[in-house]
This record gives structure tokens, C-alpha cells and sequence, in this order.
């Protein structure tokens, strides 16, 4: 259980559109530290196996989308989707889900997730190191709520979906604002 501890330290190489890169392709490198995304708000922060998987496409990242008003409205800042994936497959991923409100953390080298404790081979699906799925209601750093599929292993033969779904994660939020 990771309540009460404070997310690991890690600076995340980025692409950020820049239009005075110009060209085709008008983006630049922006490292990104954990400081920058967490310190000083209250954020949904959900992992994935990988972009462009179809539970994460069809459901999880367009729901969290979808509901994003909700998630304001029960006191969040932010929601970041991170995953195993480089900068340029999470921004394609990202247009290709036309996001608007979710901003996307790529985690290439699997470092943060590594120091989560949530990196798991996927080698049975030609994946390699990726993410288990979880979210978690960080405040200030500050890991508040944890939601993780059940099944943690390696080569896991399926892909639990449910605890850390946007909708029960939601849930869990009105509860403790109700309590």
C-alpha cells in the first residue's frame, strides 16, 4: 500500500509543440520533473500497460476525458495519464484520442514507474518492461488513494480493468468528500 508516501523524484524527457521550432514537426525537448506535475495540486494520476492498447484507448483514457468536469468538481487539479511509452508516441496517442483536458506523462525508460513499485514484464505479449495498471489520488506529492488492479505479476495472462476505472475512482473521491 502506497498511502502517505511521497511519488519518486524523476525528471521526464518531453516534447512540447513550440511554433518558433517551425517546420512540419514544430516541437522541442522539455524535461518535466516530478515537482512540475505533482507539488502544490491534487491530481488523478493513472497508469496504463502502454498507448494505443485497446482497454486504454476504447475505455480508461476517454473515460477520464469524459468525466473530467466531474474530477474537477470533486476537487482535482489535474489528471495525468503515465505510461512506458516515449514522448512521440504519447503525444501521437494523445491527438489520435483528440485530448483536451488528460495531459499525458511519458515515462520511456520506465523510471517512475520502476520506483513505484509497478514495473512488470509483459514479454509474453512482446511488450517488455511496462506498467501495471493503477491510479492514485496524489495531493502535494503526497500519494492520498491508491487504486490497483488486482493480479500484480509478471506476464500476467489477463488485464484487469475495474479498480482503477475513472468511475470508481470518482466514486471513492464523493465518498471521502461526503465523509
Amino acid at each position: 500500500m502506497l498511502i502517505g508516501r511521497k511519488v519518486p523524484s524523476v525528471t521526464f524527457r518531453t516534447r512540447v509543440r513550440d511554433e518558433q521550432v517551425g517546420g512540419p514537426n514544430p516541437f522541442r525537448w522539455q524535461d518535466m520533473t516530478s515537482d512540475d506535475y505533482f507539488k502544490g495540486k491534487k491530481v488523478v494520476l493513472f497508469s496504463l500497460p502502454g498507448a494505443f492498447t485497446p482497454t486504454c484507448s476504447t475505455f480508461q483514457l476517454p473515460d477520464f476525458e469524459k468525466l473530467y468536469g466531474e474530477f474537477k468538481a470533486a476537487g482535482i487539479d489535474e489528471i495525468y495519464c503515465i505510461s512506458v511509452n516515449d514522448a512521440f508516441v504519447m503525444n501521437a496517442w494523445g491527438k489520435q484520442q483528440n485530448l483536451e483536458n488528460v495531459k499525458l506523462i511519458p515515462d520511456g525508460s520506465g523510471e517512475f514507474t520502476r520506483k513505484m513499485g509497478m514495473l512488470v514484464s509483459k514479454d509474453n505479449l512482446g511488450f517488455g518492461m511496462r506498467s501495471w495498471r493503477y491510479a492514485a489520488v496524489i495531493n502535494d506529492g503526497v500519494v492520498e488513494q491508491w487504486f490497483e488492479e488486482e493480479g500484480y505479476c509478471d506476464n500476467a495472462d489477463s488485464d484487469p480493468y475495474g479498480v482503477s476505472s475513472p468511475q470508481n475512482i470518482l466514486e471513492q473521491l464523493k465518498a471521502k468528500q461526503a465523509a
